[in-house]
């Protein structure tokens, strides 16, 4: 694989689909997206192994819906990894890319030597859309269970959509010649078509009684479900994060039988949506006493985006809904909050 080649893939999402089978699934690569994502952040590697997992997956799921603003993935747990949360925004226009972010909480003294999915404990998974102002988000639970946030995101499809669902995933850092050690990521998610899958009333057979592809599925439509995740199987670490093997060719090898066709590919690239005014939006709900006690001894009140670092500094008389001045400092009429004219 050239160079060129190589460059060409890089921060892709390539929708695909196996004729044969009647199954939907899309490849991806995240490289320089995850390095920026993980760069911003001094994570020990279980953190950051779980960090690559959610933006992949983020990154996958977020194109199969139809999307006018945003899908956020959270994980919640009792464990020293508190919080993974990763963010896909719909492209803003044609052919315009999508932009993803991804973060984690953790305490550090709490972590050991366990693999990173068992050191999030117990918790939750969650699905999120939001289809930007006058829609009603939408959210979707599944309990953590499976041994990791792939086998999660697997359980939320069968259970919420009953559409039977598989991810492949791998990350690491990896060096070319020449350059500096670098994090790379890739995955594949395979998922059947929309139909009239079984509806089971007993329970599935999964773990805790949560259901599976196999309880959905049944005939000729669970064989090739089959089928095409045995091929799944066989793929390599290396040729899921490159850059030695594209996309394409990687299809090709696996299912050459199943009749591949591909799709246009779709760009993603880091992006965040924190602003000033995103800020004072948040803080408009508070009074001014309530300003008082986030006020620094410097006499500032300050914000971090969690996400891109971002840092923000205030004048608190800005802020808040008894705010006196603009965010320039100009006075405001009486009655007037600057807060609530920039959520505005």
């Amino acid at each position: 694989m050239s160079k060129i080649n190589q460059i060409a893939w890089d921060d892709t999402v390539l929708p695909f689909q196996l004729d044969r089978s009647s199954i939907r699934g899309r490849v991806v690569r995240l490289d320089g997206v995850l390095d920026h994502i993980l760069s911003r952040h001094d994570y020990p590697p279980a953190v950051s192994a779980m960090v690559a997992e959610i933006a992949l997956l983020t990154a996958l799921i977020g194109p199969t819906v139809k999307l006018r603003w945003k899908l956020s993935l959270q994980v919640r747990g009792t464990g020293a990894i508190r919080t993974l949360a990763a963010d896909y925004y719909a492209p803003e226009g044609e052919g315009k890319p999508a932009r993803i972010r991804a973060w984690a909480s953790f305490d550090a003294e709490r972590l050991d030597a366990r693999p990173p999915f068992e050191q999030i404990g117990e918790g939750y998974f969650a699905v999120l859309i939001d289809q930007g102002p006058g829609s009603t988000p939408y959210q979707g639970i599944t309990p953590l269970a499976g041994g990791s946030l792939s086998s999660c995101a697997q359980t939320y499809f069968a259970q919420s959509e009953q559409l039977p669902t598989r991810f492949q995933l791998a990350s690491g850092q990896s060096r070319l010649s020449g350059q500096d050690a670098q994090w790379r990521a890739g995955g594949m998610m395979l998922q059947t078509l929309p139909g009239n899958p079984a509806q089971p009333t007993e329970g599935g057979s999964g773990e805790g009684g949560l259901i599976e592809a196999a309880d959905i599925l049944q005939g000729s439509e669970s064989e090739d479900w089959n089928r095409a995740n045995i091929l799944l199987d066989t793929v390599e670490t290396l040729e899921l994060i490159g850059p030695s093997v594209g996309p394409t060719d990687l299809l090709l090898r696996l299912f050459h039988e199943e009749t591949p066709r591909v799709f246009d590919a779709h760009k993603v690239e880091f992006g965040c949506s924190c602003s000033a005014d995103r800020v004072r939006g948040t803080l408009s709900i508070y009074s001014a006493k309530d300003i008082a006690h986030m006020t620094t001894p410097e006499g500032i009140v300050t914000a971090d985006c969690q996400f891109c670092g971002a840092h923000y500094e205030f004048d608190p008389a800005s802020l808040g809904f008894e705010a006196t001045v603009d965010a320039e400092g100009n006075p405001l009429p009486e009655g007037g909050s600057a807060s609530n004219k920039a959520a505005e």
